[in-house]
């Protein structure tokens, strides 16, 4: 398995909307979470967004993934970047 850095930029636009569609979003994270594919994830820039810390077969399979996120099908992710994330120190902390 790999480990991937996703990034979410939220828009103000949807503030009210993602309140709405947060415990699903949350539910969502927490399954993956517990299966061990969600490795570490959170709010960045006061909440203008989010980093997930995943592990994947590969880009297609983190893609895959993160389509079934509540926020996703709602339309509430203005950008999303994927990296690959080679971890040379600190693996065991995850």
């Amino acid at each position: 398995m790999n480990t991937y850095a996703i990034s979410y930029t939220y828009s103000n636009e949807t503030a009210s909307k993602r309140d709405e569609v947060r415990p699903s979003h949350v539910e969502f994270l927490k399954g993956h979470f517990e299966a061990g594919r969600l490795l570490v994830s959170g709010p960045v820039d006061a909440g203008a967004g989010a980093l997930l810390i995943i592990s994947a077969a590969d880009e297609a399979d983190a893609l895959a993934m993160m389509d079934s996120d509540p926020f996703v099908q709602a339309g509430l992710i203005t950008e999303r970047g994927i990296r690959r994330w080679d971890i040379f120190f600190g693996k065991d902390k995850l």
